[in-house]
């Protein structure tokens, strides 16, 4: 009878084999569950843009966006420019506030006070929006007696957008790093300057996507419109209250299930005009983030790291440009 025995280094290789083929076998496995994960997030955005652009395509006339809603038809003029008013005014009026609510709680609130007011607003992020606009109608609309208005629109969706852009601006401004300030304070700057200069300038890219993220939603709320804003077929008169408005969102909401071919259509053409607007929102967005950041740390790292990778001209090579005699290195020793 014949025993067969096998070296340490064979059972090590067999084992470093195994281990490998069982590493492998991981990674495949995830990357799989990754793919299918990918593809139930793409798939029904996909399928959705596809369906709305394979409706409204085929029934699109320009002059929908020079017209204003007559009927169960016309165009929808008068829905854009109310879309475009609502979201102007809630850049300015969440866009103020919010930003000034991330920087008092990045850099002046008192630890035990930010945190009920961190809490506050995360509490205030989950209400529904619906709940929101008919508590702005409650109070605005009906006890103010502004009636449905623009101004009533503004102050309700800002404040579903503020604690978004307050959560944003806290993390970006306190991603800057600490050695800004302490330069700043060195160097004898007052407290607004620094802000300003040191601290503000590496948060830009942060506190624009807050923005971006305030302004996609308003663009496509339609409950809290609903309760304070109302409908009106016509464009904007200007007036800040007890003045409807039109926006794309009740187009969608309301035509779709209209039984006239026409208002079917124009529900697709503004769920297309929609699609369009958040797609240019996000380049936009892109080339405001991109250009902002040269102030950010990050990219002034890598920039550095950059320039001390990059091969340097040494005083020999310079030497010889200009055609002096260079004198050999000294010799080192053994």
């Amino acid at each position: 009878m014949t025993v067969v025995t096998a070296s340490a280094g064979e059972v090590r290789q067999a084992s470093a084999a195994g281990g490998f083929g069982r590493r492998r076998a991981r990674n495949v496995v995830m990357w799989t569950l990754c793919s299918i994960a990918l593809a139930l997030v793409v798939a029904p955005v996909v399928w959705l843009v596809v369906g709305i652009v394979a409706q409204a395509v085929p029934d699109w006339h320009w002059n929908v966006l020079t017209t204003n809603q007559l009927g169960n038809g016309g165009g929808v003029l008068n829905a854009i420019e109310g879309t475009f008013l609502i979201v102007a005014g809630v850049m300015v009026l969440g866009g103020v506030v919010g930003i000034a609510g991330g920087l008092y709680l990045a850099e002046y609130s008192p630890a035990g006070h930010g945190a009920l007011l961190r809490g506050a607003s995360e509490v205030l992020s989950g209400v529904p929006s619906i709940v929101l606009g008919y508590v702005g109608y409650i109070a605005l609309v009906v006890a103010l007696h502004w009636g449905f208005s623009l101004l009533a629109g503004w102050i309700v969706l800002s404040v579903l957008v503020i604690p978004y852009i307050t959560k944003t601006t806290e993390v970006a401004i306190r991603n800057v790093p600490t050695a800004y300030r302490e330069g700043g304070e060195a160097l004898g700057m007052r407290s607004g300057y620094m802000l300003r200069r040191l601290v503000m300038k590496p948060a830009l890219p942060g506190i624009v996507t807050g923005l971006i993220v305030a302004a996609a939603i308003s663009l496509g709320e339609t409950a809290p419109l609903l309760y304070t804003a109302g409908y009106n077929s016509k464009g904007p008169s200007g007036a800040l209250t007890h003045s409807p408005v039109g926006y794309l969102t009740y187009d969608v909401f309301t035509f779709y299930n209209e039984p006239y071919k026409s208002a079917q259509h124009l529900a697709y053409q503004a769920a297309l005009l929609l699609i369009v607007l958040v797609v240019v929102l996000i380049i936009v967005s892109r080339f405001i983030v991109s250009y902002s950041q040269r102030y950010s740390p990050d990219r002034q790292q890598k920039t550095s790291r950059r320039h001390r990778a990059a091969p340097q001209p040494t005083e020999a090579l310079a030497a010889r440009g200009r055609g002096d005699a260079v004198s050999p290195p000294p010799p080192t020793g053994a």
